[in-house]
């Protein structure tokens, strides 16, 4: 069986036990994803049908989200420098995805469900494809859209002070997703106007924070239309909203593992999300029935849960390494797989040592692909996106000493 690179295995290994612990969690989650697509064409014998393994792993994805990237922008108390960072952070690999799949589409035709117009476009540029009801070029993209989103909500509720130490946001998002599944059977907005609409919005309201000009106005503003396209555009609204109420259980459990909130919020939260599927009008797909869905989702939080309790121990090396890949692991696997699925043919009823030998060949080449990706691509891109946010904090820093200096020559006690 291949493993990941010794480079990446190394930085995992230094890094701190905080944060290695969520990198084991990225690692399972991203090998979660490529095995319910690897095993779906290659080794269908192996792939559960008790739960969906594909969705355990976003789930995972989504509640190391949620514990993380509140507190870490409250610790660093910085909007401008955290959306610097995440753009920096996201955008040059998934970019890259899309020229990779786009290059091939002589080879490999585009998804159908992608529409043949400029709107397009303008989806894929905001990442918010899901919420605008649109479809992405690969289809694992849609939970960038959710990812989007949270980023969204999470800078308004930091700009206007909003903490919700009481965890009451995952429950609020769960009735959301409760009565959004009884009232709506899909989203009640639709057209290539809303890519076109949440793009302009998108580039105005983050110019306004990074530049500081309006900034509250423009996170809140973006906070808004966030909150709007979960419950108008998006493909599901139930859906949607329960992946919010994920994310934002992430953040009450980080809350009380400090002692600042209560847990009581999670099990509620929990409990709307697993029952909304009994009773939403648009729920028919094998993996929300009331079985799978249930055991994806107590999977999802055990894993995690068992992670947290194992946080403080010696994080295995192979599951830290691959975390710190997850990322690229996460957004190139798909495009490898259909590579080989053209080079190799239907495997599903080939002999299994075809299909064995098939996967760990695939294996071999998605996981140094991935290294390579991250070290020559995500990395050199996250630092060039700190040395912008070093070089508008020094130059904001001189404007004003400037006006403060001139201040003190025109006194009299300067003088």
């Amino acid at each position: 069986m291949a493993t990941a690179p010794p480079q990446a295995l190394q930085a995992a290994q230094t890094a701190p036990p905080r944060l290695a612990w969520l990198d084991a969690l990225r690692g399972i989650g991203a090998l979660a994803v490529v095995g319910e697509h690897l095993t779906t064409w290659a080794m269908p014998w192996l792939r559960p049908t008790s739960f969906n393994l594909g969705l355990y792993g976003v789930l995972v994805f989504f509640l190391v989200s949620g514990y993380i990237i509140p507190t870490s922008l409250e610790r660093h108390g910085d909007v401008r420098a955290f959306w610097i960072g995440r753009l920096f952070r996201l955008y040059p690999l998934y970019l890259a995805v899309i020229g990779l799949v786009l290059a091939l589409a002589w080879w490999i035709p585009i998804r159908q469900e992608v529409p043949r117009d400029a709107s397009s476009v303008a989806a894929h540029a905001t990442m918010l494809i899901d919420a605008v009801g649109s479809g992405a070029v690969l289809n694992t993209m849609w939970t960038l859209s959710y990812e989007m989103i949270f980023y969204l909500m999470v800078a308004a509720l930091f700009v206007t002070g909003v903490r919700d130490r009481r965890g009451l946001l995952p429950v609020l998002f769960g009735l959301i997703a409760l009565v959004a599944g009884i009232a709506l059977s899909g989203a009640p907005l639709t057209g290539g106007w809303l890519a076109w609409l949440s793009l302009a919005a998108l580039v105005t309201g983050l110019a306004c924070v990074i530049s500081g000009r309006a900034r509250t106005a423009g996170a809140c503003a973006l906070g808004v239309m966030a909150l709007a396209l979960v419950l108008l555009s998006s493909r599901v609204p139930w859906f949607a909203a329960a992946i919010l109420a994920v994310m934002f259980t992430g953040t009450a459990i980080h809350r009380w593992q400090r002692g600042e909130g209560p847990l009581w919020p999670v099990a509620i939260a929990a409990s709307l999300v697993t029952s909304t599927p009994l009773w939403a009008v648009n729920a028919g797909w094998w993996w929300v029935q009331p079985d799978v869905w249930s055991l994806t989702i107590v999977l999802a939080g055990a894993t995690f849960a068992a992670a947290m309790a194992w946080r403080a121990r010696r994080v295995p090396a192979l599951l830290a390494g691959l975390g710190t890949i997850s990322y690229s692991l996460y957004l190139v696997h798909l495009p490898i797989l259909l590579i080989v699925m053209e080079l190799a043919g239907e495997m599903r009823w080939s002999p299994l040592p075809a299909q064995v030998g098939i996967s760990v060949a695939y294996l071999g080449v998605l996981l140094p692909c991935s290294w390579l990706s991250h070290r020559l691509l995500e990395r050199p891109m996250q630092r060039a996106g700190r040395r912008l946010v070093e070089r508008l904090s020094a130059t904001g820093a001189t404007r004003q000493r400037r006006p403060r200096a001139a201040a003190d020559r025109a006194s009299p006690a300067a003088r």
